[in-house]
């Protein structure tokens, strides 16, 4: 493995020289100064009380990198069923591990399929199209929306076309070759 190198300029730029550059080292023309100047208290640094911590009546779940749950949480949608188990897994990890982020996506998808089931649970027709913004697509991503179209439609056939294959060959009375019978 090659570490990369670090290229040195062959002549350094005078800053000064270029328009526009520390426009923020100024205090008379910076907009958020005000906000950084903390010399001042205005009763929200010192003075500031925490406000009450919001007792959820859910199962909420805390990165391990936080030692308190902040004032307000989410509560609408709490994990559940396989989604919920990996949610849970995913928070063993620390918010700077890959894996933590790769497991919550898996959990995002894999709750997008428990909704639709539970959706054909309880006799509702989801509205998946529309849920996936098809309108907007073909508003504003024709040419999108065509190249997807057809990458389904070609990874359809070919899915279609393996099954039909795979059917004749296993098809075991398309193996059977019935002989005439020799008279006795």
């Amino acid at each position: 493995m090659t570490l990369p190198v670090k290229t040195e300029s062959p002549h350094l730029v005078d800053t000064a020289s270029i328009s526009g550059w520390a426009v923020d080292a100024n205090p008379e023309n910076d907009p958020t100064y005000p906000m950084r100047d903390q010399t001042q208290d205005h009763g929200l640094t010192r003075q500031w009380d925490r406000p009450p911590v919001q007792q959820p009546d859910v199962e909420i779940l805390q990165s391990i990198e936080h030692i308190r749950q902040p004032a307000v949480v989410g509560t609408s949608t709490p994990p559940s069923g396989v989604s919920g188990m990996l949610r849970r897994t995913a928070f063993r990890w620390s918010e700077s591990n890959w894996m933590h982020w790769l497991i919550l996506m898996g959990a995002d998808r894999i709750n997008v399929v428990e909704g639709v089931i539970e959706d054909l649970a309880h006799a509702k027709i989801p509205n998946i199209p529309g849920e996936m913004g098809i309108r907007s697509e073909l508003q504003f991503n024709k040419r999108g929306f065509a190249t997807k179209a057809a990458v389904v439609t070609a990874l359809s056939a070919v899915a279609i076309g393996l099954i039909v294959r795979k059917r004749g060959k296993s098809d075991p009375t398309s193996a059977i070759v019935i002989a005439p019978s020799e008279p006795a």
